[in-house]
């Protein structure tokens, strides 16, 4: 095998932008240079006034429109991204009984916090083996049934519906970290959409974001009103009464709330929900395509069902090493093309979120090439 240090790829061959990564994901220069615009008014300024809460509330206004809100659904948004989501659900919109559908490691942390909260009974847990879907059913009794729409680990996507003979109460929550923006949802569906803007919404992490129907505020309310120990930090009304003030309970990463607005703002000026949409299928149709015609590559979620648009999963021959193969690209320029590490498989993962070009994912294919034709 060749030096992997020594391959030089084209500059003809190169993607224009060469971030590929799954979150933090690529950020558009141009939503950069409109923060560095702002950079002596808006950031180092108080998150209490109108400065920072105008942008929290272009964000919120530009969601709801976005993913066109039901009535009576709130955007909502507080600090901590999702894995601070899990925990606030935990402890403010779990009555007892949860079921989840797990198809990969983010999916499952969900149900191992739940498992480990002393006042919640045993939930239930239906996983799939990595690369496949698991699916929800309806049980008597449990109040809140979980599913992640985009297994960020995998590339596992599954259709968001509501559990056929659920209970008329139980709540429907959908972890859309990494589909969010990217892929087609008809909210009323859900209860909380959550997600953080690390990855369709081209920001950086450190919030969490949930579409709630008039049903979640409820039972919000509802448990804080029953006498639970809530932390202050996690506390779910707490986020929805800050929100509707357009700010958070404690001082949010200002630049994270205003990178996700332009990004939203710009999704929207491209046709919103539907072109986002359909500009991650396109990236898909082109990664999996080139992935069906190589001799060394396949798609890793074999199901075109289940087979997500926004985070591509090719496993590659175990004569081709993808360490080496994404250790090439990174001393090349295109970067964060590894596999998820607890995954441990000879594979190559890509994001294909709205940010990134079609076109940059065709040019990435024919460096892959370029690549293992020397190795």
């Amino acid at each position: 095998m060749a030096d992997p240090s020594t391959i030089r790829i084209p500059d003809d061959l190169l993607p224009a932008d060469g971030r590929f990564g799954c979150g933090p994901s690529k950020v558009r220069p141009e939503a950069v240079e409109a923060l560095s615009r702002v950079s002596r008014t808006y950031l180092g300024t108080s998150h209490r006034q109108k400065t920072v809460r105008n942008e929290v509330a272009r964000l919120r206004r530009g969601l709801a429109e976005f993913f066109s809100l039901p009535d009576g659904y709130e955007v909502i948004l507080s600090n901590g991204g999702t894995t601070a989501f899990w925990e606030s659900a935990v402890f403010g919109l779990i009555r007892d009984r949860a079921q989840f559908a797990t198809h990969g490691e983010f999916g499952a942390k969900f149900a191992t916090a739940v498992r480990a909260a002393p006042f919640l009974g045993e939930p239930t847990v239906h996983s799939a083996t990595p690369g496949t879907a698991a699916a929800l059913t309806a049980e008597a009794g449990v109040d809140v049934y979980g599913i992640p729409q985009n297994e960020t680990s995998t590339g596992v996507s599954v259709p968001v519906r509501r559990v056929p003979g659920a209970d008329p109460d139980a709540l429907m929550l959908i972890d859309a970290t990494s589909g969010a923006g990217g892929l087609d949802v008809d909210v009323a569906e859900t209860d909380v959409y959550y997600f953080a803007p690390q990855k369709c919404f081209g920001s950086d992490g450190g919030i969490w974001i949930g579409l709630f129907s008039p049903a979640a505020i409820a039972r919000a309310e509802e448990i804080k009103a029953s006498g639970r120990y809530i932390p202050a930090f996690l506390d779910v009304v707490t986020a929805i009464e800050q929100s509707r003030l357009e700010q958070t309970y404690n001082t949010p990463a200002l630049a994270t709330v205003f990178l996700a607005a332009e990004q939203t703002d710009w999704m929207l000026s491209q046709g919103g929900l539907a072109w986002a949409a359909k500009r991650t299928a396109e990236s898909a149709s082109i990664i999996y395509g080139w992935a069906a015609r190589s001799s060394f590559a396949t798609p890793f979620v074999t199901d075109p069902a289940v087979r997500s648009t926004v985070v591509a999963t090719i496993d590659l021959d175990p004569a081709v090493s993808a360490d080496a193969v994404s250790a090439v690209l990174r001393a090349n320029g295109i970067v964060d093309t590894d596999s998820y590490r607890k995954l441990g498989r000879n594979q190559l993962r890509v994001a294909l979120f709205p940010a990134v070009e079609p076109s940059d994912v065709e040019r990435l294919t024919h460096c892959i090439d370029h690549v293992v034709e020397r190795l």
